[in-house]
């Protein structure tokens, strides 16, 4: 089983729950606000919740992430996914 994480809790991170993920879960979010991250893993169920993306891609748990940023930061953050050694979607 693939675990995932989410880099965001934007609209579209809400979008993604409705895709069918084989052989997959999503077990994290970040946030910049932590409290974000909270209110969006109690209402999709999701267990770990992290007020900086950076803490979640520190997760060795994590397996793959998803980033739902800012097309600004895409780069950014899926460098820094590579670099800790998580698959990117």
């Amino acid at each position: 089983m693939v675990k995932v994480g989410i880099l965001g809790t934007a609209r579209i991170a809400r979008a993604f729950f409705s895709a069918p993920l084989q052989n997959s879960t999503i077990v994290a979010i970040a946030s910049r606000e932590k409290s974000k991250a909270e209110a969006f893993g109690a209402e999709f169920n999701i267990l770990h919740c992290y007020g900086s993306y950076e803490a979640l891609l520190a997760d060795p748990d994590i397996d793959a992430v998803y980033i739902p940023l800012p097309q600004h930061l895409h780069c950014e953050y899926t460098i820094k996914a590579a670099e800790a050694g998580k698959h990117v979607l």
